[in-house]
C-alpha cells in the first residue's frame, strides 16, 4: 500500500524539516482525487449501490450489470446528531477486521505525525477545515485525508439513513486511471482550483503532475510550474500569496481540447 514518503514534497521544500499536516494532505490529495472520482461517475453511470457489511460485499448496480468491487474498505461515519465523524477502527458495532483495517492504519499515521483528526476516534465537525455543518462536507475532509495517506483514491459515500454519511475507499481494475488525457487534466485542475479548499497552490499542483505521469518543473523562484505530458503542455503562474494567477495552455490537436 502506497503511503505518503517525504519524497512526495514538492521541490522548494526539499531538504527543509517539514511538520505534516492535515491541510498538507487534502492539497495533496485534491487533484488526482477529483480525477478519480469523475472517471467513477463514467464507470457507474446511473447506479444503485448495496452494501453488506458482514458478508463484506459492495457492488454499484447498473440497469443492465452490478460491478463488484474487488475490495473496500470502511472508514467511517459522520453523523448529524453528535456533529461528529467516528472512524470505523473506534465503531463499536465490530464490523470485520478487514473492513476497518485501513483506518487503524490511519490511526497510527496520525500518532505519529500527530494529527489529531487521524489518530482521534471522534472528530467534531467544527474542528475540521472550514467547520462544516453537514455530514457530507465533513466526511469528504477525512476521505481525501484518508486518500493521501493510503495512495487509495477511489471513494464512495453514501446516506446510512437519518442523515448519516457512511464513507468507503473501493477498488475495481475498472477504476484504475486511463492514460492522462490532455483535456481531462485541465478540467481536474480548473476544478479543483475553483471547488476545492486548498491552502498551497504549488504543493498541489505539482503533486497531481507528479502523481499523474506529468512533467512539472518550477522556474528558479518557483513563480511558474511548467506542465507537460502526451499532447499537453501548461505553464501555470503563482501570484505573490502562492495563488495560481493563471494557467496557459496548449493541447494537442490529435487529442483535442
Amino acid at each position: 500500500m502506497a503511503k505518503w514518503t517525504p519524497s512526495a514534497k514538492i521541490p522548494y521544500s526539499a531538504g527543509v524539516p517539514e511538520t505534516l499536516t492535515l491541510t498538507n494532505l487534502l492539497d495533496d490529495a485534491a487533484m488526482i482525487s477529483i480525477e478519480h472520482q469523475l472517471h467513477l461517475a463514467d464507470v457507474v453511470g446511473d447506479h444503485n449501490w448495496n452494501v453488506d457489511l458482514r458478508q463484506q460485499r459492495f457492488t454499484f448496480d447498473k440497469e443492465d450489470h452490478s460491478i463488484t468491487c474487488s475490495r473496500f474498505h470502511l472508514l467511517g461515519s459522520a453523523a448529524p446528531g453528535p456533529g461528529s465523524w467516528l472512524w470505523a477502527w473506534a465503531n463499536p458495532s465490530g464490523f470485520p477486521d478487514e473492513l476497518t483495517a485501513l483506518s487503524a492504519t490511519l490511526r497510527d499515521f496520525g500518532q505519529r505525525y500527530n494529527i489529531a483528526e487521524l489518530a482521534s476516534a471522534e472528530v467534531p465537525f467544527d474542528t475540521l477545515p472550514g467547520s462544516p455543518a453537514e455530514p457530507h462536507h465533513a466526511a469528504s475532509i477525512l476521505i481525501e485525508a484518508a486518500k493521501a495517506v493510503t495512495g487509495q483514491w477511489t471513494s464512495y459515500s453514501g446516506d446510512a439513513g437519518g442523515g448519516t454519511r457512511v464513507a468507503f475507499l473501493v477498488e475495481h481494475p475498472a477504476f484504475r486511471l486511463p492514460p492522462p488525457e490532455p483535456a481531462r487534466v485541465m478540467r481536474v485542475i480548473q476544478q479543483a482550483l475553483t471547488d476545492m479548499w486548498l491552502t498551497d497552490h504549488r504543493r498541489a499542483l505539482h503533486g497531481y503532475a507528479v502523481r499523474r505521469g506529468l512533467g512539472a518543473t518550477f522556474n528558479a523562484d518557483h513563480t511558474k510550474l511548467a506542465l507537460t505530458g502526451p499532447g499537453f503542455e501548461a505553464t501555470a503562474a503563482f501570484d505573490e500569496l502562492g495563488r495560481v494567477a493563471d494557467i496557459n495552455a496548449t493541447l494537442s490537436s490529435t487529442h483535442g481540447a
